[in-house]
């Protein structure tokens, strides 16, 4: 629970008291590869905060998986709609590799916001960060092409480009997969 803290220090002041009213909110729950973090038509009623490993969101058209983010360390995964609605989530959060996460219950989250306004800040920051991340991903399909989005991935997240496998790539960047192999290949003889 340190780098949580450390995380949690990184947003917003937030006294021991604060942290101790926190805990009845938090577990650490461990993932194996490919266990669901969320099913798609559950309600979210959890923030993950990513300790180890990545997860990614996704959900399936037609048999087909369309990748539409990825969850590092230091991170917080959810959906956000569902988690503050209590709709039904339209999409599954999946583990990608063996991953841990310390996960904020909704309903004690809530409940300890009320004591302490240092709680409901950092809600809301994360809240913010989340959206944030969300948005930056949603306005590389309307500004780039899929060339520009990889470069964009290259030069501001280069642990995804690390990480992510190639077929889950593609399938993020909206592209098959040859296309960015070949993408990739005129990239390297430029």
């Amino acid at each position: 629970m340190d780098n949580l803290l450390k995380y949690i220090h990184s947003l917003t002041v937030f006294s021991d008291k604060s942290w101790e009213l926190l805990q009845p909110a938090l577990a650490k729950k461990a993932f194996q590869k490919n266990e669901l973090l969320l099913k798609e038509g559950e309600v979210c009623n959890s923030l993950f905060y990513i300790e180890k490993g990545y997860c990614k969101t996704y959900y399936e058209i037609d048999g087909m998986v369309k990748n539409t983010g990825f969850f590092f360390e230091n991170e917080i995964a959810t959906n956000i709609t569902s988690f503050g609605s209590g709709r039904k989530s339209e999409f599954n959060i999946i583990a990608c590799e063996p991953l841990t996460a310390i996960l904020f219950d909704k309903k004690e989250l809530f409940q300890a916001a009320k004591q302490a306004n240092e709680i409901e800040t950092l809600g809301r920051n994360c809240i913010r960060l989340f959206a944030s991340k969300q948005e930056e991903f949603s306005n590389l399909f309307k500004l780039y092409s899929a060339r520009e989005r990889l470069q964009y991935l290259e030069v501001n997240h280069p642990g995804m480009i690390q990480r992510v496998s190639l077929s889950q790539l593609a399938s993020f960047l909206g592209v098959a997969r040859e296309t960015l192999s070949r993408i990739r290949k005129r990239r390297m003889l430029m």
